[in-house]
């Protein structure tokens, strides 16, 4: 059995993310790392959104970045003025093909692909298995998802699935200065819905449909609503769909455990997606940051930084209890959020950043009996089954 320092479960965002911030600190020097994935990363099969200040870690892969943002439902619009944040997009095969292109210059750096079937943390270290093969290392940095999740009982579990396309137009039809974050004029009828439209230039722009619901909708459903939308706001315009990237994003009160031993768990695995938003790429960031650190200081990868706290999954079971009612609607409590509260404020909470005295007010913005009717099952789970 083949001996590695580190074997990392997964070429998507955390492990890349992970892998490309080990390197920039010097943290593999004389380490032997082997990097699995089921397949080469060769399509851009998504794309990363989030809001920054400062200049990130992954800025030369930023494919576009907007000052402005439009939120809009049948009662309420406003332009969010966001400074000093910008809505920043990353592409996925951008990502992919930076992260890999670096990868491929340390030969210290294996790269093979197979699906994973186990792993188990062992004395001293930890085993992966994957194609009939297998290897030991001393850490296993993994992101795949553990299939309990789906079945945890007493867990609120959502999806956010999606689908966008990335139009051309004939003739100018976007502001590139601004993006529309959530656009909730679309039918409800499945859960709470929305578009987002990512304008790269006057004339195109990634126009996605995402909804919150348990399940996934048929294929044409999500074109039915993307031509839908097209046609009813922005009737003349000729468009050409050269792309489309489809996805789901489990939003769930599952305890992700941030560790099993030697295996440490990132990404969604490791509960760096913010369950009440789908919100991934920062936590991400934040969270390798961390175990980098923790490597460089102590040789070990444990640490809590980076971690969300107790009050945001508090906060997040509350909105997903309400979600998975259905009442009120998910266009009324975001209308709601982003009418009484300024985007700056919004975007802190989502980021598990503010201050009580600034969570409180978010959360008094909202519909109160629904939200303090939820706080309560959520907070006595044993009186409310």
């Amino acid at each position: 059995m083949k001996q590695y320092d580190y074997i990392i479960t997964g070429a998507g965002c955390a492990g890349l993310s992970l892998l490309l911030r080990l390197l920039d600190k010097g943290a593999l020097a004389g380490k032997q790392v082997l990097l699995l994935d089921k397949e080469p990363k060769r399509h851009n099969d998504r794309t990363w959104c989030f809001w920054e200040k400062e200049t990130g870690f992954f800025e030369p892969l930023v494919h576009c970045k907007w000052d402005y943002l439009q939120f809009y439902s049948n009662n309420f619009s406003r332009t969010l003025t966001i400074e000093p944040y910008r809505y920043k997009m990353i592409r996925g095969i951008d990502f992919y093909s930076y992260c890999f292109s670096r990868l491929e210059q340390h030969p210290n750096i294996t790269i093979a692909y197979g699906m994973v079937e186990t792993m188990e943390s062992v004395e001293g270290g930890a085993v992966v298995r994957w194609n009939g093969q297998s290897a030991r290392a001393s850490y296993v940095f993994n992101s795949i998802l553990p299939a309990e999740m789906m079945t945890a009982k007493k867990k609120h579990y959502l999806l956010q699935h999606f689908k966008g396309w990335v139009i051309d137009t004939a003739s100018p039809a976007f502001d590139s200065n601004q993006a529309t974050l959530m656009d909730f004029r679309v039918g409800q009828e499945a859960g709470a819905s929305f578009v987002y439209i990512m304008p790269f230039s006057a004339s195109r722009a990634l126009i996605e449909y995402t909804l919150f619901s348990q399940t996934l909708l048929k294929q044409d459903a999500y074109d039915k609503a993307l031509g839908g939308y097209i046609g009813r706001f922005l009737p003349a315009v000729d468009y050409t769909v050269v792309e489309e990237e489809t996805g789901s994003i489990p939003m769930t009160s599952h305890r992700f455990p941030p560790y099993n031993g030697n295996i440490v768990h990132i990404g969604t695995a490791g509960g760096q997606t913010r369950a009440s938003s789908g919100y991934t790429f920062q936590f991400i960031q934040k969270r390798t940051e961390a175990i980098t650190n923790a490597l460089l200081l102590t040789g070990r990868p444990f640490t809590n930084r980076g971690l969300p706290s107790k009050k945001s999954r508090f906060y997040d079971s509350v909105l997903l209890h309400i979600l998975s009612k259905g009442k009120p609607g998910g266009d009324r409590i975001f209308s709601q959020l982003f009418r009484k509260n300024k985007a700056q404020a919004v975007f802190r909470f989502l980021d598990d950043e503010s201050p009580l005295s600034n969570d409180l007010t978010i959360i008094g913005s909202l519909p109160t009996l629904p939200f303090l009717r939820a706080a309560v099952k959520e907070f006595f789970p044993l009186f409310f089954p």
